[in-house]
């Protein structure tokens, strides 16, 4: 079958992981104070401490934690020990899946972008504030983000990783796709990274290259430029490089053909798209908010657009991307032919909503690529779109260790959840069968006609979240597809055999719940990946009531309060019976 042979699994680079946080530093692959339970609280600066409580009330610090430190133990699980670097074994947690689930948001940008404005150690310290243990700093490219902007920003980065040491800071960029939409370019922290990025924007770069028209040869530009990045990691130029489709339904001009395309010219640097949009305060009705949509996705088709995509796919559907929301469509037609591709959640932060900060006056960014420092502008910001890093939208990744290259082993594999609101604040979902099991991401290789169970441990959100509510999880749906390998039309964006198989009733407020859906004995190869919602608003899915009975429904642009409408998704399981 395709799926084993198509980079599912992941390698691991061999050298080792000598770039930090700075130029050439050691990697942080210690635990951070806040985390060490060896530490005692009145060793915290206020800011540690702060950390402390809020991890504290997320559940991450419990007594099954503390005893042995975060890292604690090492998981006996078969699928652990094959996507987890031997050297990495000894750091797993104890509980989570064996792995420490670190937050992030790879899509944020900076007063480096010509419609965004705080400083990069701004973005740092409220990913920080908000719980983020990994951010990636995406300013646009363009040509003033060219000429100035990727040197310029990386001293700011640099800094931002020695003032704040337990939030990862990477260094990226926000590609213009040739013949396609934006998305998140990024690499792993080194002597390397700014002329890497510095090279791939110039001749790569949409935008700069007058490559924004949906033809075959900016589509093969596209191409070219994730070949780069892998070249690029393949040279050792940089430790590693990732790329994910930014807002991929917004516009209509990222085809099925093309996602396809990135996906398998490198299936190790073109990993997955963004499963839900970042600007989700757009929805915010007026006179409090913008009365937009969510995501900004109030758009139509133009000349570049995909011509199969219903007007429906232009918008959020629960704060998630059509491609996403839609059970049986784009994402699920992938994961049906045996492609790992891989989702994720981002704040997209340019301008918060409610916020005070203006832009530094009299800035001059086409002269200087960058906006001066913003300052106090006494009024609230209620037209602003975005929240902070982390307020809104979280992406949660299982990593074998608290270093850069673990968190971008644990996208590549896939070990990813997303939630909105912190509707939930942990997930461990594995595949038992034939002995073995597997996580997020994971392929369960078991007999042909094993008995395969999927089985769930959700820990609910036990505290306020940031807008000072504590969300209730009030179902869980399991969706389940059959494997039916590659398909002859590359725009395919629908699979006849996906649908929800099964819809857990949630009736506690707090503590963990436990869930258990059994596949049966499975002899052909089937993927499982999981949904949940606070239940407040809901629809039968594009595919009919047989398919998706109660989903996500269309968002209203004008009237669509994120903070009412909340869900989380994880990435699929495969099984693989032989």
């Amino acid at each position: 079958m395709a799926h084993s042979g198509n980079g599912h699994h992941h390698h691991h680079h061999p050298h080792g992981h000598s770039h930090g946080h700075g130029h050439g530093g050691a990697e942080p692959d210690a635990v951070p104070a806040a985390f060490d339970m060896t530490v005692p609280d009145e060793e915290l600066s206020p800011q540690q401490l702060s950390r402390r409580a809020m991890v504290r009330r997320a559940g991450l610090l419990g007594a099954g934690l503390a005893a042995g430190g975060v890292l604690g133990g090492v998981g006996a699980g078969q699928a652990a020990a094959q996507t987890a670097p031997a050297s990495d074994q000894s750091r797993r947690e104890s509980r989570s899946g064996r792995y420490l689930w670190l937050a992030g948001d790879h899509h944020i940008h900076t007063q480096y972008s010509s419609d965004a404005k705080y400083r990069v150690i701004d973005q740092v310290r409220q990913a920080n504030a908000h719980g983020l243990d990994w951010m990636v700093v995406t300013d646009h490219a363009s040509e003033q983000h060219a000429k100035i902007g990727v040197e310029k920003v990386n001293p700011d980065i640099v800094a931002a990783r020695d003032a704040i040491e337990d939030t990862l800071v990477f260094q990226g960029l926000e590609w213009n796709i040739p013949a396609a939409e934006h998305g998140t370019v990024f690499v792993h922290p080194g002597r390397n990274e700014v002329a890497v990025l510095k090279q791939f924007e110039a001749t790569y770069d949409g935008g700069l290259n007058k490559a924004t028209a949906s033809t075959p040869a900016n589509e093969a530009l596209a191409i070219a430029g994730i070949d780069f990045l892998a070249a690029q990691v393949r040279r050792r130029k940089v430790k590693d490089a990732l790329f994910l489709a930014n807002h991929p339904a917004r516009k209509g001009i990222d085809s099925p053909h093309e996602i396809r395309g990135w996906r398998d010219a490198q299936p190790d640097i073109a990993v997955g798209m963004e499963g839900a949009p970042g600007h989700q305060a757009g929805g915010l009705p007026a006179p409090h908010g913008p009365g937009s949509a969510r995501g900004i996705y109030d758009n139509s088709p133009s000349a570049d657009s995909f011509a199969g995509y219903p007007l429906e796919s232009y918008r959020t559907w629960g704060g998630f991307d059509w491609m996403t929301a839609t059970v049986g469509g784009l994402w699920d037609s992938l994961l049906a032919e045996g492609k790992p591709w891989w989702i994720t959640a981002n704040s997209d932060s340019h301008n918060v909503y409610a916020d005070t900060a203006v832009r530094g006056p009299n800035s001059d960014f086409a002269a200087n690529g960058r906006y001066d420092d913003p300052v106090y502008g006494g009024d609230l910001n209620l037209t602003d779109t975005d929240f902070w890093p982390g307020q809104y939208s979280r992406t949660h990744v299982g990593a074998a260790s608290f270093s850069y290259q673990s968190v971008m082993d644990g996208i590549r594999a896939g070990r990813v959840w997303v939630d909105h609101g912190a509707l939930i604040s942990g997930l461990d979902a594995r595949l038992r069968g034939g002995g073995r099991e597997t996580t997020l991401g994971g392929s369960l290789h078991v007999r042909k006609g094993s008995k395969v169970d999927l089985v769930v441990e959700i820990s609910l959100a036990n505290g306020p979240n940031w807008a000072q509510f504590t969300p209730k999880l009030a179902r869980v749906d399991v969706i389940r597809g059959a494997v039916t390998g590659a398909v002859s039309d590359k725009d395919t964006f629908t699979t006849p055999d996906t649908k929800v198989v099964k819809s857990f009733e949630v009736n506690k407020a707090t503590g963990t719940v436990r869930l258990t859906y059994s596949l049966g004995r499975v002899d052909r190869p089937v993927y499982v990946r999981l949904r949940g919602t606070d239940g407040n608003r809901s629809a039968v899915g594009v595919h009919g009531a047989a398919v998706d009975p109660v989903g996500p429904a269309l968002d209203v642009v004008g009237d669509a309060d994120p903070w009412k409408d909340l869900w989380f998704y994880s990435n699929p399981m495969w099984v693989l019976p032989a």
